[in-house]
């Protein structure tokens, strides 16, 4: 059954995470329902199992929402059972909460406590308004110096877009793409130096994935196994070294604010609106589908409180 799920899950071309997660969800409603075949169950196995998570977990809404998603595509993608009674279980709610944002004098503290790898990439994180998978995941090809931008290639919902290039990163950037082209080159050398293409592309251009371009700019320190073919290579930098690096340097910098890697890219967006771009255009740079979603942002605007002056302020 799990590998019938992995199956449908790499013919529809969906992320390798989305395959851990609904694998994983998959696993666990089998085995609280005594391993019964999921044809012999319906809605009220997989209503137990949602209330189950709440009640007995105490896990957040969106994660409810996660598992219930990997069931609906368990039923309806792999096993193509037409249920009318899915479309009717509810979602959970997800609670509306404002973003976490720091100020100009707080980014600068934090960054000031990295050095290295991880300061260029939690500069990019904040300077270019990048999500923590997509700036690990930057690709040589994707740098262009020439216009100052960098490519994003699928991004959240597998989309591409066009972001800034700091110009105060520009010279930092070449330094590390010069030490991973090193690292490729001794690669090579070694009889390696080939990385994971996605959508099959190593098939239609077989030496593609050997070629400079191709290099992940953030490469791991060693090589390893790709469990999905068993060929070593060396992938990207493990996101977890960034994320542990931005927490101490949170911890360092005497930040009291809850601040991740997700972060940087919040006060992103705050900070150019406050600078007074558009929506729009922060919206394009963001990469989301709705100007709703980049809304959120003004809360912050001017001075707190939706941009309103406390009468007490007045005098």
């Amino acid at each position: 059954m799990l590998d019938q799920v992995r199956q449908r899950i790499r013919r529809l071309g969906l992320a390798r995470r989305t395959e851990e997660a609904y694998v994983g969800w998959t696993r666990r409603f089998i085995l609280a329902n005594d391993k019964r075949h999921p044809t012999e169950m319906g809605a009220p196995e997989i209503e137990r199992f949602l209330t189950s998570l709440a009640v007995d977990g105490s896990v957040s809404a969106s994660t409810q929402n996660q598992a219930l998603s990997a069931l609906l595509f368990l039923y309806k993608q792999v096993l193509g059972v037409e249920l009318p009674w899915l479309d009717g279980i509810e979602r959970a709610k997800k609670p509306q909460r404002l973003p976490v944002v720091l100020t100009r004098p707080e980014i600068a503290a934090l960054l000031g406590e990295l050095t290295g790898t991880p300061w260029l990439m939690a500069s990019l994180l904040y300077g270019a308004g990048l999500r923590l998978m997509e700036c690990v995941r930057l690709r040589v090809k994707d740098v262009d110096f020439g216009k100052g931008e960098l490519i994003v290639r699928q991004g959240k919902g597998g989309k591409d877009r066009h972001t800034m290039l700091p110009g105060t990163l520009v010279a930092p950037l070449q330094a590390q793409m010069e030490e991973a082209r090193r690292i490729h080159q001794r690669d090579l050398d070694a009889g390696f130096g080939r990385v994971w293409l996605p959508d099959a592309l190593v098939r239609k251009y077989p030496r593609a994935n050997a070629e400079w371009g191709w290099q992940y700019v953030f490469p791991a320190s060693v090589r390893s196994c790709d469990p999905r073919d068993g060929e070593e290579r060396r992938h990207h930098l493990d996101e977890s070294r960034l994320q542990r690096a931005v927490k101490q340097a949170r911890v360092r910098a005497g930040l009291a604010k809850p601040a991740t890697c997700h972060t940087l890219r919040h006060s992103f967006a705050t900070h150019l609106l406050e600078d007074g771009y558009d929506l729009r255009t922060i919206q394009e740079l963001l990469g989301h589908a709705d100007v709703s979603t980049t809304q959120i942002y003004t809360h912050v605007l001017n001075r707190g409180g939706r941009g309103v002056m406390s009468p007490l302020d007045r005098g």
